[in-house]
């Protein structure tokens, strides 16, 4: 999957802190105009991907879409608004802890079928699926906490409410990379000697 360049990545974080901003304004980010103005037309492209926010370390909500039916940067601003306010692991974001949020956003690759031991944590988001029930981990969490690839899929499998060896026993396994960035990765770029700003 092709990364996004540095203007790319801060037009997103961007739309994102926007679209949460006017969430707690009780109103939804006015998106006329916006696709003319973005910095590339790969923003305008369908995109799938996910808007994990953070807060003091800890996440505070976290959602996205598999599956690339809107444009990327619509896509985004959908799923920053629902991991500040429809996650419902959390209650919803409150405006005193916009300013202390960190936003990161993972763009996924489309979904392949993978069998367990093609399966490389760190490398691989994972979803898996049986039945009704469906479960997704990001490649980043198997990292955060140094999963190996068994301990990966069975807790990708409890994230699916199934049993942690279902992958085993005819779970559907399908992997996906992303491309992640946050804003303290875009900032540390755009700080870094030589580094252009805009």
């Amino acid at each position: 999957m092709q990364p996004l360049n540095e203007d790319e990545q801060r037009c997103l974080l961007n739309l994102a802190r926007r679209a949460i901003r006017a969430g707690l304004r009780g109103e939804r980010l006015d998106l006329s105009g916006v696709a003319a103005q973005l910095p590339s037309s790969r923003l305008r492209e369908p995109g799938a991907a996910f808007v994990s926010l953070h807060l003091k370390g800890h996440l505070r909500g976290c959602v996205g879409y598999i599956v690339a039916r809107k444009p990327l940067y619509e896509t985004v601003v959908e799923a920053a608004c629902a991991a500040a306010f429809n996650d419902l692991r959390f209650p919803p974001l409150r405006e005193d802890e916009l300013d202390g949020l960190e936003i990161e956003i993972s763009v996924l690759s489309p979904l392949f079928v993978v069998k367990p031991e093609e399966v490389h944590p760190g490398e691989h988001g994972l979803m898996v699926s049986l039945g009704p029930r469906r479960g997704l981990l990001l490649p980043q969490v198997a990292t955060e906490y140094g999963w190996t690839r068994e301990r990966f899929l069975e807790e990708t499998c409890r994230k699916a409410g199934l049993e942690a060896d279902a992958w085993k026993k005819g779970a559907r396994l399908e992997a996906f990379t992303a491309f992640v960035f946050s804003e303290a990765t875009a900032t540390a770029k755009a700080e870094a000697p030589g580094a252009s700003t805009g």
